[in-house]
């Protein structure tokens, strides 16, 4: 996060815990919580839509996709961020509060499996990142790597990361209680730079050493395949991201309660703008299209 942003988030909490999340000015401040794969992002979305409407403050907390969504359920935010689609309980749930989810995609997110940059393994199918992440491989031999056992790095349940690779890596099973849960991104990172024998999976943006814009020197990030048949394909590839050939890519979602009212309008309708989001994929994540763009515009009416 840079420090101007540092600067508005502090000044912003300030005022959040002294007004009441009401500025001197009697302007109120625009709340949005949830995914801290989204937190970043979302931070400096808001830093630069407040340097051109600096009488529309926001203010931006992470704390994990459920945050987010019981937030939006307790009346405690107008934007819930989350990394993972609702589940029906909580749609459910929002509906008998009166709340009507309206969901925005804000950007592209090719999930990456990182590991050790020593670690002389490049590729990985997904059914062996799944033995892996349930325990079924304790070493990393066993996949084609050097005799050396795995230590597994991943996100607290809370997270819409530790749900998405829940579902769509490890089938649905249960993770292994030998992994190390940790609170964000940041975390993960620095764990497997630091362990030889470390896995990790983390959001494409958090990856890319925005310095020299390739990833983070003491990590190597995996290609995937879907099968043993499939072709491997990195994260990094954006081409094989829109077409779906790496497979393990997901929207990054917005919420509102019905169509989106003054701040919140006129922040998502930026953000899916050709301006907002040149931002999003100088942040290192994908731009949205096709469809899911159909969809956005479509919801701010």
């Amino acid at each position: 996060m840079s420090s101007k942003t540092m600067k508005i988030f502090a000044l912003a909490q300030l005022a959040l815990a002294v007004f009441g999340g009401t500025l001197l000015l009697g302007q109120k401040m625009l709340q949005v919580k949830g995914s801290d794969t989204m937190v970043n992002l979302v931070q400096i979305l808001a830093e630069k839509y407040m340097d051109k409407n600096p009488k529309q403050p926001i203010a931006v907390l992470g704390g994990g996709s459920g945050t987010g969504v019981t937030g939006m359920i307790n009346g405690t935010c107008e934007i819930a961020n989350t990394s993972r689609d609702w589940r029906q309980k909580e749609i459910d749930m929002a509906w008998e509060k009166g709340i009507r989810p309206r969901f925005f995609a804000v950007a592209i997110d090719s999930l990456s499996v990182i590991v050790n940059g020593k670690n002389p393994l490049n590729e990985l199918t997904i059914a062996q990142v799944g033995a892996i992440y349930r325990g079924e491989v304790k070493n990393w031999k066993a996949v084609g790597g050097p005799d050396m056992k795995v230590s597994l790095y991943g996100r607290q349940s809370n997270s819409g990361t530790y749900v998405f690779f829940l579902e769509h890596v490890l089938g649905n099973k249960p993770y292994t209680t030998d992994m190390k849960e940790m609170n964000g991104n940041a975390q993960i990172i620095e764990g497997v730079i630091t362990d030889g024998g470390g896995i990790g999976y983390v959001g494409v943006g958090y990856i890319i050493d925005q310095a020299t814009g390739k990833p983070m020197k003491g990590l190597k990030v995996l290609n995937i395949k879907k099968d043993d048949k499939a072709e491997a394909f990195s994260p990094l590839d954006k081409a094989a991201v829109d077409s779906g050939a790496y497979p393990v890519s997901r929207p990054l979602w917005m919420a509102t309660s019905g169509s989106p009212k003054g701040t919140a309008a006129g922040f998502l309708a930026w953000i899916v703008s050709p301006e907002g989001q040149k931002v999003v994929e100088a942040e290192g994540f994908y731009p949205v299209g096709g469809k899911l763009m159909e969809q956005n515009l479509k919801n701010l009416k």
